[in-house]
């Protein structure tokens, strides 16, 4: 005995009933599921702006802390490019502005006669790598923003709390005097026999 090959009106409709019941089941479980995906989103944005929000926070308290870092040194800095250095006069936080652009050094010293010198000084509470650049490039363009001071040799002190590795060695073989800052002393720290490059 085969089975039916007919089927009756009665159950063609309850079938496209069900068949109808459950694609109205799968729309809203699609829909639902476009709800749950589209809050996710909106709880990621959220997640993502806070976190933008914190790291303006960290940012803003590192530069504090850097010119709390510069801050503390000034004193001992100040006297270290007096004696040593010669230096007549000791600009910290200057800034300079010469067509249409600024320059802020963190300490900026200078000498006349038989001295004849110019000293940039860069102070960072963690010296990474690019630090070595940066001082080299603000003793490059000295010039061009202090005019007045050509003619003079240039000198760099890169100083710091914390040093990134190898970055110490980095700067002193580029020319450049290294130097911490420990128990609010600013120490130089090139070895005895250094010879700083003069731009």
């Amino acid at each position: 005995m085969g089975g039916r090959d007919d089927i009756s009106w009665q159950e063609l409709k309850a079938m496209i009933q069900a068949h109808s019941e459950q694609l109205r089941e799968t729309d809203r479980l699609v829909r639902e599921l476009d709800r749950q995906i589209a809050e996710q989103w909106k709880q990621i944005a959220e997640q993502g702006r806070q976190i933008a929000e914190q790291g303006k926070q960290i940012g803003g308290i590192g530069d504090k802390f850097g010119y709390f870092a510069e801050g503390m040194a000034l004193p001992t800095m100040e006297r270290l490019l007096r004696r040593k250095f010669r230096m007549e006069t000791v600009n910290p936080r200057c800034r300079v502005r010469r067509g249409g652009e600024e320059r802020e050094y963190d300490v900026l010293a200078w000498a006349n006669g038989k001295t004849n010198t110019a000293i940039v000084v860069e102070v960072k509470s963690r010296v990474k790598r690019e630090a070595v650049g940066q001082l080299i490039e603000q003793l490059e363009s000295l010039f061009d923003f202090l005019p007045e001071l050509k003619g003079k040799a240039r000198l760099g002190i890169l100083a710091g709390i914390d040093w990134d590795v190898g970055v110490e060695e980095e700067a002193q073989e580029a020319g450049l005097y290294t130097a911490r800052i420990r128990d609010e002393m600013f120490e130089l720290t090139t070895p005895k026999g250094f010879k700083p490059r003069r731009w």
